[in-house]
């Protein structure tokens, strides 16, 4: 069970630095205005807002690499870093899912949830 948790907590790692990505250097490209379905205007307008949320969703990947780490050496505060962190992305993922589009709750929060269930369930 540990080793699941730690497959799907390294999937949401890997899911934010792609959103840091897309929000800090492709916010105005064409993916990113695909992505995020705007306009190159609505885009030029909020370039650094999405560049300030694509250093939250680092730091998030951040942590959850940093716990991951921790629980590869056997640190006995891994648990605790891991579910802060993914427990962040939950949250995070739950507000953007109620505020601004459904799809949040089944890309952010879902995979973090898991994660988290598969952490504690592990022995």
């Amino acid at each position: 069970m540990l080793v699941a948790a730690r497959i799907v907590a390294a999937v949401v790692a890997l899911l934010h630095v792609q959103f840091l990505v897309v929000e800090m250097f492709l916010w105005e490209k064409p993916f990113g205005l695909r992505a995020f379905r705007q306009s190159a205007e609505q885009a030029a307008r909020t370039a650094l807002l999405a560049k300030n949320q694509g250093l939250y969703n680092g730091i998030l990947a951040a942590g959850i690499v940093w716990g991951l780490v921790l629980s590869l050496q056997g640190a006995p505060h891994a648990r605790q870093v891991l579910s802060f962190f993914l427990g962040a992305v939950v949250v995070a993922g739950l507000y953007g899912g109620t505020t601004v589009s459904k799809n949040i709750f089944v890309v952010q929060a879902a995979p973090a949830a898991l994660a988290l269930v598969l952490l504690w369930s592990a022995k």
